[in-house]
């Protein structure tokens, strides 16, 4: 039988469906992972509620786990406690700048002009300003760098 960071390790190779450098651990999708009995227990909170790519992500899992040999793999959707942006790890808020996507902010967000600006994850400039609070994804918006001129998506603060 595997161990729990094996588990995680080959979790890994499991990629967001709209963000393919992006694992679904370093999203901060998978919580938990257990073995009981021989039975390997994932636990996952989505970015959302309804959130379309829930099959497939699960798909993906039991793929993933299977082509290490491990068959017995029961997955858990909880919504007990709602995913956050916080649960981002550093992996992946840099996988997100390198996909051409400003990370979100950290931490609880108090001030709305934290939510306004935005660092280009192209030039690194902070002259930015939200052009629309709505993405491609309920999780991003879309802002303007007027250091490279290029208009860019953040990942939200949730």
């Amino acid at each position: 039988m595997p161990t729990v960071p094996e588990i995680y390790q080959w979790l890994e190779e499991v990629k967001d469906p709209e963000i393919p450098v992006l694992s679904l651990v370093d999203l901060g999708v998978i919580t938990s992972v257990a073995i009981h009995d021989g039975k390997v227990q994932i636990e996952m909170t989505p970015t959302f509620v309804g959130c379309p790519a829930l099959d497939l992500m699960q798909q993906e899992i039991t793929e993933a786990l299977a082509r290490h040999n491990v068959q017995n793999v029961h997955i858990v959707i909880q919504y007990h406690a709602p995913w956050s942006s916080d649960r981002i790890t550093e992996k992946g808020r840099r996988a997100l700048q390198e996909f051409g996507l400003a990370p979100p902010v950290p931490g609880l967000v108090t001030d709305l002009d934290i939510l306004e600006k935005a660092t280009c994850p192209r030039c690194q400039g902070s002259n930015t300003e939200l052009r629309n609070l709505f993405g491609a994804t309920r999780c991003r918006s879309i802002h303007y760098c007027y250091d490279c001129r290029e208009a860019f998506e953040q990942f939200k603060t949730l």
